[in-house]
């Protein structure tokens, strides 16, 4: 008898802790950029218009926190055997949540036949080892099993390397706590031994291939540093796509660059980046870049290792935000894109807020929304501090007309100019060009030349300079 695939998936217990003194202080230092407190405050209209949707926080309960590490033991191919939440007022040192309460865990856990325990909590070396030892059960914290998705989900050799790395960096120090464990030269009768050379061995081996990888990916760097440069060197502008994981950014650079990139509803479907080419309604080309999804408490080691590849959001010449508009926690979302944008020091890009997913908002909710207004050219060189909204379903395709005309304001690259042109009939090949890359408003044919108002990006014109007419 062939087993069922579903019976073949580990069972995964999970555990969710709130700490009170760090609620209450999010809640005193929570400082929302302007974007943020404008998704925070649709979030909150959505809430008001159905009565099953939690009101917003400033930032995730444990309830959303939960559902969050639902979400990523899913996608990481877990099935989900059990739940146990815990609020306390500050963590324990040794094991973040207290004896009596793991004795608790570990029974229910064994209750439903657990394979592995998931912490949404990132766990010292010491407190994983403490736990395990109490609940006598495998335990994962919320940053390895991150990892593991992000190992999964890695189909390029570039996004290969770069989990990889990360994943060596978070076992150094895991490694040296189990150093302690297996030996204590000096320390007594059978402690001496083996065990500290082994451990200095595994060291050794993991520090040598953390150096071959890093070079690996540096390698990866200068190659797309070449790339980008060619890129660069004509006037094509890149936009990148940034949001939380799941917020449906890549069913919209599929929308807009009629691409089938990997689009999935599991949390970080997309790992490798990806750059496809589009027309803009003034006929420029443009480069969007699929980029892979942010999420609360990013493992550090991430976002170093996942450099390489962000580095086409810090060099992107628009940044579009995709925000999910049917989340009641699309603000607590935003503000945690933000932080991420901030250390990749492209927070004070131009950006164009995009709240994706109207189509699942309730009818009267999707009516009232209202796309901003285009500012006067002014504003358009500060737009970090001028962020515009737009509304769409990618999935529908509902505002996308509205997102490249946006999209197409807010490029100063090659910009297109409307102008009056006479050519002359054997000018074929000209005449090809401009009805290629330019929007044509007029046409007239008088003695043997072909009269036209149309609207041309700047690189096109040059080569229509000596046709200019004033």
């Amino acid at each position: 008898m062939v087993p069922n695939p579903s019976e073949l998936r580990e069972r995964a217990f999970l555990v969710g802790v709130e700490f009170r003194s760090q609620s209450r202080a999010k809640k005193h230092s929570a400082s929302l950029t302007p974007g943020a407190q404008a998704a925070r405050d649709h979030a909150a209209s959505v809430s008001a218009s159905s009565s099953s949707l939690p009101a917003v926080s400033p930032d995730f309960s444990q309830e959303e926190s939960l559902d969050e590490l639902r979400s990523l033991a899913t996608s990481a191919g877990a099935a989900i055997a059990g739940e146990f939440t815990q609020r306390k007022d500050r963590p324990d040192p040794a094991t973040l949540i207290g004896k009596g309460k793991l004795e608790e865990i570990a029974g229910a856990a064994a209750s439903v036949a657990t394979d592995v325990i998931l912490f949404d909590h990132d766990l010292s070396p010491s407190q994983q080892r403490n736990i395990e030892r109490v609940v006598n059960t495998r335990v994962i914290d919320r940053t390895q099993l991150i990892l593991d998705i992000f190992a999964r989900h890695a189909r390029t050799r570039e996004g290969q390397l770069q989990v990889e790395l990360a994943q060596l960096e978070y076992m150094l120090p895991r490694l040296a706590g189990r150093g302690v464990e297996m030996s204590q030269l000096g320390g007594g009768i059978g402690t001496r031994g083996p065990g500290e050379t082994q451990l200095e061995t595994d060291r050794r081996k993991i520090y040598r291939r953390v150096r071959h990888v890093k070079k690996q990916i540096e390698n990866v760097r200068r190659i797309r540093a070449q790339q980008r440069q060619r890129r660069e060197s004509i006037p094509v502008a890149t936009v990148a796509l940034v949001g939380y994981t799941n917020a449906g950014k890549s069913t919209l650079f599929n929308a807009l660059t009629k691409s089938n990139v990997v689009a999935s509803s599991r949390m970080f479907a997309t790992l490798d980046p990806t750059l496809r080419g589009a027309e803009l309604p003034s006929k420029r080309k443009v480069l969007f870049s699929d980029t892979v999804g942010f999420i609360r408490h990013l493992p550090h080691t991430l976002v170093s290792a996942f450099r390489a590849t962000l580095e086409e959001v810090q060099r992107a010449t628009l940044i579009l935000q995709v925000s999910d508009a049917s989340s009641p926690v699309s603000a607590e979302q935003d503000a945690q894109v933000e932080s991420v944008l901030k250390e990749l020091e492209a927070d004070k890009k131009p950006r164009l807020r995009v709240m994706n997913k109207i189509d699942l908002l309730p009818p009267k909710q999707r009516e009232s929304l209202r796309d901003s207004d285009l500012p006067d050219s002014d504003v358009l060189n500060d737009m970090h501090k001028n962020e515009q909204t737009i509304h769409v379903s990618a999935v529908k395709g509902i505002g996308l007309t509205t997102l490249l005309e946006r999209v197409d304001a807010l490029l100063v690259e090659d910009r297109p100019r409307r102008v009056r042109l006479r050519i002359p009939q054997k000018e074929g090949k000209m005449l090809a060009q401009l009805e290629a890359g330019a929007r044509i408003y007029s046409r007239q044919y008088q003695d043997g030349s072909v009269v036209l108002e149309a609207e041309a990006p700047a690189s096109l014109l040059r080569r229509m300079r000596a046709f200019e007419v004033e």
